[in-house]
């Protein structure tokens, strides 16, 4: 893969060492580690504060994990552009929800490497339930999905178990929902049920 969050090896280990000193001043920990797969999409949740974002990005650099993600194309203009792509985006036309999954089947099928992490709830706002659009990219590109968390309640954050879709929606969701029952958000009263209709 052309991108890489860790452009080489040196840096890759002195953001790592910086990630868990950070970590570790704010009292929070890493759990467990990332599968061997090549390819898989990791999902991350509850989503329910901008500050996911900033403890999701120190919680990869200290489990060392380089994964791409989906950003609208319309902040890939200008200076903007270079970070996005360097950062790791995909810019991607959020018009077409069938075209995306399309799309992110294509980039794992021309990659010897690829991990997607992805918000299923696609928003900190609560709703009515997760988007589909993870559970039918991984279907697609035929890649098990990485139940990964933020838990602001233990400060604990990390990879969770690998799950490999079935097909089955109802009998899949149900072990994801089981798996966050206990995962707490920074607003806990903004998290939307794990459910996909």
């Amino acid at each position: 893969m052309q991108h890489t969050m860790f452009n080489t090896p040196v840096v890759k280990t002195l953001l790592r060492g910086m990630a868990i000193f950070l970590l570790k001043i704010l009292g929070w920990k890493t759990h467990g580690s990332l599968p061997e797969e090549k390819k898989y999409i990791l999902i991350v949740a509850p989503h329910t504060s901008n500050w996911d974002l900033f403890y999701g990005i120190i919680l990869a650099f200290a489990l060392k994990l380089d994964a791409r993600y989906i950003a609208k194309k319309e902040l890939f203009r200008g200076p903007f552009s270079f970070l996005m792509t360097w950062s790791g985006a995909i810019s991607v036309d959020r018009s077409s929800h069938h075209h995306i999954v399309d799309q992110m089947a294509s980039e794992f099928n021309k990659h010897e490497r690829f991990v997607l992490a992805l918000a299923p709830e696609g928003t900190r706002h609560k709703t009515d339930g997760w988007k589909s659009g993870f559970y039918r990219i991984a279907l697609a590109a035929r890649v098990p999905i990485l139940l990964a968390f933020i838990d602001y309640s233990r400060k604990i954050g990390g990879a969770g178990h690998i799950l490999y879709p079935t097909g089955d929606l109802e009998q899949d969701i149900s072990s994801m929902r089981n798996f966050y029952l206990t995962v707490k958000g920074r607003y806990p009263q903004n998290a939307s049920p794990v459910i996909i209709h």
